[in-house]
């Protein structure tokens, strides 16, 4: 008899691991509960939407929507990522809205542009997305009320500030109800060999944001402005030789390859967009508010006018001065604060302000967002 070991007439067999048949029977149950559920919420969202429109309230509310989007991160425990739920029910809002009325949203085009890119984050795709050519169309199109909405580029972390909106809200009654902050990656794309680029196209401000890195590793290449990186995608897709400075999402919508990933100069660069529409924001709790004012040219007149805010003590989050086009010249002044407009400090703020300025225009209040990475 041997002294080896008995076997253990007691232990089990391992368990066999499942099929990939019998997990995708799991997954096709799954998948039929959720439409099933998907579908039932959407009707409760479209009772809402009836509720709402017999009360005269908008149907698209982007307090209540961070706050579900809030919900939703905060309720899971993975394995998806935060950022791939926010896109999940993004878009089931998105479709869920759709059921109550159809948005009209305009923005800086043409598509994939970033702009493009910061209308979806916040309105979802099933909405009308409407690019058109310039950032004064955005505001002509909520102007006369062929779009509901608006989405224009207000200042971007590394450039700063960006003219043509800033004067568009000198020129007409738009406010602003939303902001998005949009993280940009910019991406070397291209048909061809790293090697073998010749030129390089994207808008001026992209190409200025990746002076640096272009310089040290495309030294013989020739930067061209263009009017969108939308566009430099499909001169590099056109063109041997050529490459564009642009967002991921041209590049995979054109065809073309990778060459050079993140390679903006700063770390963290950032475009703030605003949302622009024919009122403002409700509050919700963490909100900031836009004005804009005129003062008299004269000595110690801005001070003046800061030290209201400091008085009733608002921060303030972002402040600009602006030159008017007309002959005898002056300034406008834009600043952003913390608080709505409905808050008492706000409104007695912007109540002292007014009795000091030749003119004072509050441009919205909106809930503050987080960076979209």
């Amino acid at each position: 008899m041997s002294k080896g070991r008995l076997p253990d007439k007691t232990s089990k067999p391992a368990p066999r691991a499942p099929s990939i048949a019998a997990l995708r029977v799991k997954i096709d149950r799954i998948d039929r509960e959720l439409v099933a559920r998907i579908n039932e919420r959407a009707k409760l969202a479209h009772q809402i939407g009836k509720i709402k429109d017999a009360n005269g309230q908008r149907c698209y509310d982007p307090v209540r929507e961070e706050e579900v989007l809030a919900k939703v991160i905060e309720l899971s425990r993975g394995p998806l990522s935060n950022s791939a739920l926010r896109n999940v029910f993004r878009e089931l809002i998105s479709g869920s809205r759709a059921l109550e009325r159809a948005l009209r949203v305009a923005y800086l085009g043409p598509e994939y542009s970033y702009s493009h890119l910061a209308a979806i984050h916040r309105f979802g795709q099933s909405v009308e997305l409407v690019p058109v050519a310039s950032i004064s169309a955005v505001f002509e199109e909520v102007n006369q009320g062929h779009a509901q909405y608006g989405l224009v580029p207000l200042e971007n972390s590394t450039d700063g500030r960006v003219t043509d909106t800033l004067d568009m809200f000198t020129r007409l009654p738009v406010q602003i109800s939303g902001e998005v902050q949009l993280r940009i990656h910019h991406y070397l794309l291209g048909r061809c060999d790293r090697s073998e680029v010749q030129e390089v196209y994207s808008k001026p401000q992209a190409l200025s944001q990746c002076r640096n890195w272009l310089s040290k590793h495309l030294p013989n290449a020739r930067a061209i402005d263009v009017t969108s990186t939308s566009t430099a995608a499909q001169l590099a897709h056109d063109k041997p030789g050529a490459a564009a400075v642009a967002s991921l999402n041209a590049g995979m919508h054109y065809g073309l390859s990778v060459l050079a990933e993140n390679i903006e100069d700063v770390q963290g660069n950032l475009t703030r967009f605003a949302v622009i529409s024919e009122q403002s924001g409700d509050r919700s709790g963490s909100d900031k508010t836009s004005l804009m004012f005129e003062i008299a040219h004269k000595p110690g007149s801005l001070a003046d006018a800061m030290n209201i805010f400091k008085r009733a003590r608002l921060n303030l989050t972002w402040i600009e001065s602006f030159p008017i086009a007309r002959p005898e010249g002056g300034y406008m002044f834009f600043v952003e604060l913390e608080g709505h407009q409905k808050d008492s400090r706000v409104r007695k703020a912007c109540e002292a302000l007014e009795k000091k300025c030749l003119r004072m225009v509050i441009l919205g209040s909106y809930a503050r967002s987080p960076i979209v990475e």
